[in-house]
């Protein structure tokens, strides 16, 4: 999915969100396509607010229904996110925290339902460094195209909200707003494809771009179109994690990125 930035009216299936002011669009740019959750945005704090919500939520419908009362002793925040980084399943997260697993189906139902709520939205924050680091993509020449699962609107309005939009070029997202859960590769792969055709439609520089990333979808992604893929740490997948799949670069933030991907680029278009 793109949209044209701010037109609420403008179709939703052709046009990328353009977050840069017209008089800066004119100057053929190289580009670096980037990840939104991971890499500028820390989701630890919604999707562990959703994780208790969610037995929360389970607890009181059994107990509603058949008067049963369930014993769950949820996780500490450290200790599901080190399960999330590690890609453990979910289903052994909530099992791990008491939930019998024939109630698990009901659980993530809730879990689905409540991940994208506004009121768990306010939540996610920006990653400490990601301001500098997409400052830095600006003042070395290079154009931040972000290619997310989050549904753009959502983009838009954290962008906005933490009065980062000036930094960021344009947006390329899924329709689905629980697409950015699911993390298939496939649809990354699709938004990746099309940014890197409108991108070149418009004369900037892809031949030396590269994918930012924190999971298997963006590095699956970039390999997919012979991009150079760099995988941050500091998002949902851990560093071992992230280091079997072979990546390009390997970095703990977006900022150390920056600075490495900024000078091999420059390099290769020297």
């Amino acid at each position: 999915m793109s949209l044209k930035k701010h037109s609420h009216r403008t179709s939703a299936r052709s046009l990328p969100i353009r977050l840069v002011p017209p008089e800066e669009r004119t100057v053929s740019q190289q580009v670096v396509f980037c990840d939104f959750d991971g890499p500028i945005v820390d989701v630890s704090e919604r999707y562990y607010q959703t994780y208790r919500q969610g037995l929360s939520a389970i607890k009181q419908h059994i107990q509603y229904e058949s008067g049963e009362r369930l014993t769950l002793q949820p996780l500490s925040k450290q200790r599901f996110w080190d399960m999330k980084q590690n890609r453990v399943a979910d289903i052994e997260i909530a099992t791990r925290s008491g939930l019998p697993e024939a109630l698990f189906s009901g659980f993530i139902q809730h879990v689905e339902k409540l991940v994208n709520h506004p009121n768990l939205l306010q939540w996610d924050s920006v990653q400490p460094s990601a301001y500098e680091a997409l400052k830095y993509f600006n003042q070395r020449g290079l154009r931040v195209v972000l290619v997310t699962l989050r549904h753009p609107r959502q983009v838009d309005d954290f962008l906005q909200a933490q009065r980062l939009t000036h930094l960021i070029a344009e947006v390329y997202g899924a329709e689905d707003v629980n697409a950015a859960q699911a993390n298939r590769a496939e649809q990354k792969c699709t938004l990746l494809e099309r940014a890197i055709a409108q991108q070149t439609a418009q004369g900037h520089h892809t031949h030396n771009s590269w994918m930012i990333g924190d999971t298997e979808a963006d590095i699956t992604a970039g390999k997919t179109f012979n991009i150079s893929t760099a995988a941050l740490s500091c998002g949902i997948r851990s560093q071992d994690y992230l280091h079997r799949l072979s990546p390009d670069r390997l970095y703990s933030s977006l900022l150390a990125a920056a600075h490495e991907v900024a000078n091999i680029t420059a390099l290769q278009i020297a």
